[in-house]
């Protein structure tokens, strides 16, 4: 998406531009999400994504629903998925 001031399509809700981290090293946690974007750089030539990692009170943990009869996947960043 290119649109700076996109609006959500099931409530017309400002929607703010962010990322899901993924930083499981050999075990397995939620999804969060953070808001901005990453930023590209080089390293001894190779690009990296160069992640500013945000304390644990800028993310939102995020649940995914499915659906049972085609597999339609929806998620949401919401507190009340965060692991208890």
């Amino acid at each position: 998406m290119c649109q700076s001031d996109l609006s959500c399509p099931k409530c017309n809700g400002e929607m703010i531009q962010g990322y899901v981290l993924d930083k499981s090293v050999g075990g397995v946690s939620s999804s969060q999400w953070a808001e901005g974007k990453p930023v590209r750089r080089t390293y001894f030539g190779f690009v990296v994504a160069e992640i500013k990692i945000p304390k644990s009170e800028e993310v939102i943990p995020i649940g995914t629903f499915r659906c049972q009869s085609c597999g339609y996947l929806e998620s949401y960043a919401c507190g009340e998925f965060a692991v208890k």
